[in-house]
């Protein structure tokens, strides 16, 4: 069955038809133009060269030409048959740190992009590397929600992404234990497929029992990668309000905070995963790299139909049509001057015009009588 992978362009066939009536119109006013210089029939032995038909076949030529590009881009297809192919990947959960620490600068300097924009950031990026497997994102501060399923939904997953803020979750703090019980219970049940925790975090874990719950999380076949986000020298922690001002204990003080890259390392190693600064240019090469250690195993198997494209052949016709247009002159061809396609004479459908030369009139033949004596 013939179908064509973008019909909606079929439409541009409409010119066809349009530009064939401007032609006409352009003929027609040009008919027009020539009577009012005089006879027609006398001015077309003024324009020996000038063909009647030329016109006509090059406007056609170039229409059917036109067609067949449209064609060409609409994509006939023709012969379809189902196919099917297996996607190896593994299920990746992601904890992000949505407490109100991640507010504080990324770097050294008081005017950096924040730990929760630079964290947003190498998320995105790592999902364009996670093409093949399924995600999911747990988020987190002092209590942990699924926000996202398991799923291979990565244009929704990055959409998602942009949204996190610190006040998704009402009950600040930092507790990682919860967020990695909370990603433990998203897997699936399917043990032969490998799977990973990617923890983004400060590393201020307020509740501890972090370590306790990464290890369980290894016996189970988990592995747990820490990326830490933020400086060892600390920040302060803007409010968000456009005050200036940043947040204090319950001592009138300003809070610092600090990422405790110690303790997200030992996260790391006790889920026998690796640790990265997210501040490294090498972070998500490194972050890639631990992930692809894990063996891949068939997530799904995802059934499709193909059809044989046949754009060639009209590419061709197309391509023939073009060279034709080139080689028809609108003057007439030499060739072709002494036929008459419309003979009036007879029913013959053409007739070859015959110069004879004139030949020289006869002599009277002379009498006998009148024979010239020989002397």
């Amino acid at each position: 069955m013939l179908d064509f992978a973008n019909p909606y362009l079929l439409l541009l066939l409409l010119a066809v038809p349009l530009i064939w009536g401007l032609y006409k119109l352009a003929r027609l006013s040009r008919r027009r133009k020539l009577k009012r210089l005089g006879n027609p029939k006398l001015l077309v032995s003024l324009m020996p060269e000038a063909s009647r038909y030329k016109s006509g076949i090059k406007i056609t030529l170039q229409l059917l030409a036109l067609a067949a590009i449209v064609i060409i881009l609409a994509r006939p297809r023709y012969g379809e048959k189902e196919d099917s192919k297996s996607v190896n990947g593994i299920e990746c959960v992601i904890c992000f740190d949505l407490s109100n620490s991640m507010l504080a600068p990324s770097t050294d300097d008081p005017h950096s992009a924040s730990r929760l924009k630079r964290a947003k950031l190498m998320l995105e990026k790592l999902t364009d590397r996670l093409d093949n497997d399924r995600v999911g994102l747990v988020v987190y501060a002092n209590e942990a929600l699924v926000k996202m399923p398991l799923t291979t939904d990565f244009y929704s997953a990055k959409l998602m992404i942009n949204d996190l803020e610190p006040s998704m979750i009402k009950a600040q703090g930092t507790n990682i234990a919860a967020a990695l019980e909370k990603a433990k219970r998203t897997f699936s049940q399917n043990k032969d497929v490998h799977k990973a925790i990617i923890l983004i975090t400060d590393a201020e874990d307020h509740e501890g029992q972090a370590l306790e719950a990464a290890k369980d999380a290894a016996k189970q076949g988990i592995q747990v990668d820490v990326v830490g986000v933020g400086t060892s020298r600390g920040g302060r922690i803007p409010l968000g309000n456009g005050s200036g001002q940043f947040m204090r204990d319950g001592n009138g003080d300003e809070v610092v905070t600090k990422v405790d890259e110690k303790a997200a390392a030992e996260i790391a190693k006790a889920g026998d995963g690796i640790y990265v600064n997210g501040a490294d240019r090498d972070a998500l090469d490194k972050l890639s790299e631990q992930l692809d250690k894990l063996s891949k195993s068939e997530l799904r198997t995802i059934r499709y139909k193909i059809s044989a494209e046949q754009f060639p052949l009209f590419a061709w016709i197309a391509l023939l049509l073009l060279l034709a247009d080139i080689f028809v002159l609108p003057r007439k061809s030499p060739w072709l001057k002494d036929i008459n396609f419309f003979s009036n004479k007879g029913s013959k459908p053409f007739s070859f015009k015959k110069h004879k030369a004139k030949s020289a009139p006869a002599k009277p033949a002379l009498a006998k009588d009148q024979a010239p004596k020989r002397k």
